[in-house]
């Protein structure tokens, strides 16, 4: 099938209820039901046809009641209040699951919401510094996420940590950060303490782009 000549590649941080690791990274079930998360991308490079996207951002907030592949979840989208109407057009096909693969990192989690609200538009401030496992999200007004090094329990010191996955769909190396995340919006979250990655990705009509 012929799609649309798009490609978004760039940084990715992201959060969720479980603990370090997540078991749902490797098919368990979550932590501690139900599972909750945020993320969000800023686009270092990315196009959608002719629509320059770089520079750009986007984020989401998710709840599943337990495990992602059994669905039943709910999510909201956090869109770059810099976007232009095309630009906008263009993210929301990308978010959607439109000109790619039904095997795209967007078409899978997709698969797995049962209620989606409007997406809210607004600043998204990012911050991060992979190599230290520092990092910072603020979706104005709505959400924040806080990304630190995991520490040693023993020694205090940060303890560092990957998850590599070969065949992964959405990532296939993530960098381990222990997060806080909090949101206000429609989806209300509080948690501290709890797992986060950061990643470098690609993605295109074909899914994850292997680098």
């Amino acid at each position: 099938m012929t799609y649309v000549d798009w490609r978004i590649e760039g940084v990715k941080l992201s959060v969720c209820s479980c603990d370090y690791g997540c078991p749902c990274e490797f098919n368990g079930r979550p932590t501690n039901p139900p599972c909750e998360g945020m993320e969000a991308m800023h686009i270092e490079k990315g196009h959608f046809g002719d629509v320059d996207l770089t520079g750009l951002r986007f984020g989401a907030f998710f709840r599943w009641p337990g495990p992602v592949h059994e669905g039943g979840g709910i999510a909201q989208g956090a869109v770059d209040e810099r976007a232009s109407e095309a630009q906008l057009e263009a993210l929301y096909k990308i978010l959607g699951g439109e000109e790619q693969e039904p095997t795209s990192v967007f078409n899978i989690y997709g698969s797995t919401i049962e209620k989606e609200f409007d997406p809210v538009i607004a600043k998204i401030d990012m911050e991060w510094d992979i190599a230290n496992r520092t990092g910072k999200v603020v979706i104005q007004g709505v959400g924040q996420i806080d990304l630190e090094p995991i520490k040693n329990p023993v020694t205090g010191k940060p303890h560092r940590g990957q998850i590599v996955l070969p065949e992964g769909f959405e990532f296939h190396t993530a960098e381990l950060a222990s997060s806080t995340f909090t949101s206000t919006g429609d989806i209300a979250l509080d948690h501290q303490g709890c797992y986060g990655f950061f990643t470098r990705v690609a993605y295109g009509p074909q899914g994850l782009i292997a680098e």
